[in-house]
C-alpha cells in the first residue's frame, strides 16, 4: 500500500490525481517551512515578489548592502529551481523512475540536516540567519520546480498569489456561466476544488509549522523531511532493483 502510494505520488508515470495529491502535500510542506522559517529568522523565504520589491525599496533609500543580499536570495531560489531541472533531465535521460523523487529526497536531506544542526548553527553569531535564509530559499525553489515540471506549470505550491488569482478567475467564470446559461466559458473540471485545497493546505501547513517550531524548535523540520522521504523513496528503490537486474 505504502509503495503504491509512493509510486502514485512521485513515480515517472503521472496521473492528474497523483499530481493533485502531491501538490497538496507539497503545499503543506511549503506552508510549514515558510511559517516556521519566519519564526526562526523573521523573513519569509518563498515570497520572491516581496524580496524583489524590498530590494527596490532598499536601493531607493541607499541600503545597497542589504539589497545585495536580497539579490543573493533571489539567485539562490533560482538555483534551487535549476537544480531540480538538472536532476529531472539527468534522470529522464537515463530513463529512471525516480526523476521526480530525487529532487524531493534532496529537499528532505537538506531539511533533515537543518533540523539536526540548526541549534548548533544558531550559536554562531552572524552566520545562522544568513545560512538559514539561503537554505530555505534554495529548498523552496527546488520544490516549486518539481511540481511545476510535473504538472506542466498548472500547480505551484510555495506561494499563494498565483493560486488565489487562478481561483478568483475560476469563480468569476463559474458565476458568469450561472448568469448566462449556455455559454462555453467554464472552469476546468476539478480545478476550483484543487486550487481551494492547495490554499487550505498551505495555510494548515503554515499553522503546523509555526506551532511546531514553537514547540520543537529546529527539529520541527524532521517530520517534514520524513514525510518527503516516505513519499519519494519507492521510485528510487525501483531504479536500484532494475539496475541490479542488468
Amino acid at each position: 500500500m505504502a509503495k503504491s502510494l509512493s509510486r502514485h505520488l512521485t513515480g515517472a508515470r503521472r496521473t492528474e490525481s497523483g499530481n493533485r495529491n502531491l501538490g497538496y502535500l507539497l503545499a503543506f510542506v511549503a506552508g510549514a517551512i515558510n511559517a516556521g522559517g519566519f519564526l526562526a529568522v523573521q523573513q519569509y523565504t518563498s515570497h520572491m515578489t516581496g524580496i524583489v520589491s524590498e530590494m527596490a525599496d532598499l536601493i531607493a533609500v541607499g541600503q545597497y548592502r542589504i539589497a545585495l543580499f536580497g539579490l543573493v536570495c533571489l539567485v539562490t531560489f533560482i538555483s534551487g529551481a535549476a537544480c531540480t531541472a538538472l536532476l529531472v533531465n539527468y534522470a529522464r535521460s537515463r530513463q529512471l523512475q525516480s526523476e521526480y523523487a530525487i529532487p524531493l529526497l534532496l529537499e528532505a536531506s537538506l531539511l533533515m540536516a537543518f533540523g539536526i544542526l540548526g541549534s548548533q548553527i544558531a550559536e554562531v553569531q552572524g552566520v545562522f540567519v544568513t545560512v538559514t535564509i539561503l537554505l530555505l530559499c534554495f529548498v523552496m525553489g527546488l520544490q516549486n520546480a518539481v511540481i511545476t515540471k510535473i504538472s506542466g506549470a498548472v500547480i505551484r505550491t510555495t506561494h499563494i498569489t498565483g493560486i488565489a488569482t487562478d481561483l478568483g478567475i475560476d469563480v468569476g467564470r463559474w458565476l458568469f456561466r450561472k448568469a448566462a446559461k449556455g455559454t462555453t466559458f467554464a472552469p476546468t473540471p476539478q480545478r476550483m476544488p484543487m486550487l481551494a485545497i492547495l490554499l487550505i493546505s498551505f495555510f494548515v501547513g503554515g499553522l503546523t509549522g509555526a506551532v511546531g517550531f514553537q514547540a520543537l524548535g529546529y527539529a520541527a523540520t524532521l517530520p517534514l523531511a520524513a514525510a518527503l522521504i516516505a513519499t519519494a523513496i519507492t521510485p528510487v528503490f525501483d531504479d536500484v532493483k532494475e539496475r541490479k537486474k542488468r
